[in-house]
């Protein structure tokens, strides 16, 4: 398969053409953003969603892996976790050994694993599917994004809502408003001895001028938005394609990586009060279809280095415990492995909800693996029953007016 750049991948849904771009994207600056948290902050008591996609479509039961399963085994003859070497979760089930920080948040009761979400009559195409996750809409085309319509009905701020990815996502796509879109690129400024004489420039002086005392104050507020929004990227440079041969392993349907630098970046907006209620971030490279367990399990480790930090730093402060997780892919694997030690498309898998207004352990029930259709798993827990929870639990909205009147969620999923 030809690999597949961000933008055309999310062009080719077919909401972001339809959705953002017709009400118009907004990127935002640091200084809108710092202005915003200075005229109306985020409350200490509001709750933040951060969603996070994975494209490509991670292989669920590679990650939240039933090892204790002989169908499990005897379908994966060789790419199989054998029980001891996966992170123990309970009722046969263990972590992909690239998920260690995250089976801390397991097992202090802030992580909820949901299982076999799917939708009903999958869509195994990479575009259809993702549009389907993003539009929370699984029959009907539609030309907004659930949190977009979210974004409508809350007063229709783009603030309300930022994509720190590099094209912004179907789901942050309103009908009369997008997200605004904020991408990682980071501020840097001067080191060494003209740093220090730079730094040295903010700093008031008394008797100053009125004009002199403003540029002051300036150049200081460059030095603190620095210490939110800058440095994110500094240490991890974009790699060209053919750089790095094994960053390009399952990088198709929307590949791209830097998600650590992504959270840093929300991280320092959650703590600097910008009134955001929702934030998109994404890493890719899921699509596994050979070479899977080396491919997917450093991907997983990414993931796992980047979300652990991120919601470790969260704890520290009251808005921070405020923050909850979102973590799907468009779909998962099929059961059985493929003839190039990979899996190919399948339907249902896990997603993850973490942090600490979490009521932490399984939820949903675990897909049979011998009860199959055509090969794949048979989903048990329908993915807007997790967004109708996240919407009312977390965003305080009315869950049935943004998705379409579906009534289901996950009860006791988070602590209200």
């Amino acid at each position: 398969m030809d690999n597949l750049t961000r933008r055309r991948f999310l062009t080719m849904s077919g909401v972001t053409a339809a959705g953002a771009l017709a009400v118009g994207a907004t990127q935002v600056s640091w200084s809108d953003l710092m202005s915003a948290a200075v005229q109306n902050p985020l409350s200490s008591e509001d709750s933040v969603l951060v969603v996070v996609t994975l494209y490509g479509g991670n292989d669920g039961l590679n990650t939240v892996v039933p090892a204790a399963d002989a169908a499990y085994q005897k379908a994966r003859p060789d790419l199989a976790y054998e029980a001891s070497e996966v992170l123990d979760l309970g009722e046969g089930f263990g972590f992909n050994p690239g998920l260690k920080g995250l089976k801390g948040f397991w097992d202090d009761k802030s992580l909820a694993i949901v299982r076999g979400v799917g939708y009903p009559e999958p869509d195994r195409s990479h575009f259809r599917s993702m549009a389907i996750w993003q539009t929370a809409s699984p029959k009907t085309p539609v030309p907004t994004g659930w949190l977009g319509r979210w974004l409508d009905a809350a007063g229709a701020d783009p603030l309300h809502a930022v994509s720190v990815e590099p094209t912004l996502p179907p789901l942050l796509a309103g009908a009369t408003t997008a997200a605004a879109s904020l991408p990682v690129r980071g501020l840097k400024l001067p080191a060494g001895k003209v740093g220090t004489a730079f730094a040295a420039l903010g700093q008031p002086s008394s008797g100053e001028e009125h004009w002199q005392a403003q540029a002051a104050k300036s150049l200081q507020d460059l030095q603190n938005a620095v210490k939110v929004l800058g440095g994110a990227v500094h240490d991890q440079p974009e790699k060209e394609d053919d750089e790095d041969e094994q960053r390009t392993k399952g990088a198709s349907a929307g590949g791209g990586s830097q998600l650590g630098a992504q959270l840093e970046l929300v991280a320092g907006l959650v703590e600097a009060g910008v009134p955001t209620r929702a934030y998109s971030v994404s890493l890719g490279g899921f699509d596994t279809h050979a070479d899977e367990r080396g491919t997917q399990q450093r991907l997983l480790t990414e993931l796992d280095g980047a979300l652990t930090p991120f919601v470790q730093r969260m704890r520290n402060s009251d808005r921070g415990r405020q923050v909850v997780v979102l973590v799907y892919s468009e779909f998962g694997r099929r059961v059985s492995a493929n003839g190039s030690d990979g899996t190919d498309h399948g339907t249902a898998g896990p997603l993850f909800v973490i942090g600490d207004k979490v009521q932490g352990g399984f939820y949903g029930e675990q897909p049979s693996l011998t009860d199959l259709s055509n090969g794949d798993l048979k989903a048990t827990t329908d993915f807007r029953d997790v967004y109708a929870t996240v919407l009312q639990d977390v965003l305080g909205a009315d869950a049935g007016r943004i998705l379409a009147g579906h009534t289901g969620s996950v009860d006791g999923l988070l602590k209200v």
